[in-house]
């Protein structure tokens, strides 16, 4: 099957600038629809309910699309709505899609809705068959596995039908069922994904060209959309293995069946020897670039982060970065070997990149933030200060994992004048922070970033000042 066509964001990506606006109006409508499909649909409504207090999400977050009769075209369009011509719909049907917001499509169809309310709505949990599961409902799934789109029936009631969906790198609402020779192809991606080595005793070099011809063979089974959401799904699976409060977080979610489809970026720190190497990888998986930031001269660190249209990922990628760099585009010219490191460059030291040994430094899901960070800290699991606390962005860290350090990276760190002796002495005695759960709550269907609090939070996590307050 031939990859979903992807939407065009009509925001320039030759400068590198991305002013993603507040939404309010859109979300307001939208989150009206939503509404009031919860009202005349009791199971949705207990779904939601147990999403906010089990898990500390929101149900608006986990809506995938709506369903709604034409007589909403003026207000969608006013709310900045465009039709999405290349997503595949049945006949009589149009999506919408807000360009510069999150926030669920909203396709309208020739059959009136309930006095221009919902007709349909659609979650998209992460594994269709684990949400049937945990909610022991009875009902065929229409698209076996591998296929791009998959879909089942919750219920139907008072007019409305409340579906669940999965996606495998696909846009369209058109469940067509794989040949068993694509079954077959992704279940081989998905192996050579979850068994890619990343540790090489003949350096870091080997695992760069190792996941390269990785990707080879991925690609030559499926294509770079379905690749993509492979790799991911497998990325996070790496990251929760090494985190306890994504651990917890993951059960809470699991108990509803929902998993990871609340990720809101992943969060990749990198050396500077190997961060173009990763842009490489990423832009072969179908990766567009938005925002890239120079926080060199404030900061120490540098991001690009990138989007891949159609799978929905979002990778927000780091590095140090020196004063004198913020002019270049370092997310495609190689950077040089630094004399000193940042607390980017650091972590990596110690850890490996997050493309290879470390895995992501964090994941950033959507959840209500206070909600979540209460139900968290009951489970054990604390959050540092908020590095945003906006009306349209909140952000925070779970406290770090501590993670202990191989004797052969400190003592290399220590020899090339890198590190302290004491600080060495620490981080073998101690071992040094590895990895986080991020909360984040969006309004406004704002997608972007605040550059200068993500400065503070990187400072807050470099391994020396962590070390020097531990």
């Amino acid at each position: 099957m031939s990859a979903s066509p992807a939407p065009e964001y009509p925001v320039s990506t030759a400068t590198g600038v991305f002013d993603w606006p507040l939404c309010f109006e859109a979300e307001q409508l939208v989150s009206g629809y939503v509404e009031d499909f919860l009202l005349r649909n009791p199971f949705a409504r207990s779904l939601a309910e147990r999403m906010r207090d089990e898990t500390g999400t929101d149900f608006f977050e986990w809506v995938d699309h709506v369903v709604l009769g034409p007589d909403q075209t003026d207000a969608l369009r006013a709310a900045g709505f465009v039709v999405e011509e290349k997503a595949e719909s049945s006949a009589g049907t149009t999506v919408w899609w807000h360009p510069k917001a999150m926030m669920p499509r909203v396709l309208l169809h020739g059959g009136a809705g309930h006095g221009g309310g919902p007709s349909a709505l659609a979650i998209r949990p992460e594994v269709l068959e684990d949400f049937l599961a945990a909610h022991d409902l009875d009902t065929e799934i229409a698209g076996r596995f591998g296929a791009r789109l998959r879909r089942a029936r919750v219920n139907q009631e008072n007019g409305t039908l409340f579906s669940a969906v999965e996606r495998l790198g696909w846009r369209g609402f058109v469940v067509r069922e794989p040949t068993a020779e694509f079954v077959s192809a992704v279940l081989r991606a998905r192996e050579l994904w979850r068994t890619r080595k990343r540790d090489f005793a003949a350096g870091d070099e080997a695992g760069v060209a190792h996941a390269m011809v990785r990707l080879d063979a991925v690609l030559a089974l499926v294509d770079r959309d379905a690749a993509c959401e492979l790799f991911f799904a497998e990325e996070r699976v790496y990251w929760e293995a090494r985190n306890r409060a994504a651990q917890v977080q993951k059960r809470r979610q699991d108990r509803l069946g929902l998993g990871w489809g609340n990720h809101d970026h992943h969060t990749f720190r990198c050396s500077r020897r190997h961060f173009t190497d990763l842009m490489l990888f990423l832009d072969r998986l179908g990766f567009r670039k938005r925002e890239r930031y120079y926080a060199g001269a404030q900061a120490g660190w540098g991001a690009q982060i990138s989007e891949q249209p159609v799978a929905g990922i979002v990778v927000f990628a780091d590095v140090d970065l020196m004063p004198e760099e913020t002019a270049i585009d370092f997310s495609s010219q190689r950077l040089p070997v630094a004399l000193q490191l940042g607390t980017v460059g650091l972590w990596c030291g110690l850890h490996g990149d997050s493309f290879l040994q470390a895995g992501m430094h964090h994941l950033e899901a959507r959840f209500d933030f206070a909600r979540a960070r209460d139900q968290l800290a009951k489970e054990g699991v604390a959050t540092m200060k908020p590095f945003s606390d906006f009306e349209f962005l909140r952000q925070a860290f779970t406290e770090g994992e501590r993670w202990t350090v191989r004797p052969a990276r400190v003592e290399a760190l220590r020899a090339a004048g890198l590190v302290t002796a004491a600080q060495a002495e620490g981080f073998l005695r101690d071992g040094a922070i590895g990895s986080h759960l991020e909360n984040l709550q969006r309004k406004g269907g704002f997608k972007g970033f605040n550059q200068k609090s993500v400065s503070v939070i990187i400072a807050a996590t470099d391994p020396r000042k962590v070390q020097a307050g531990h």
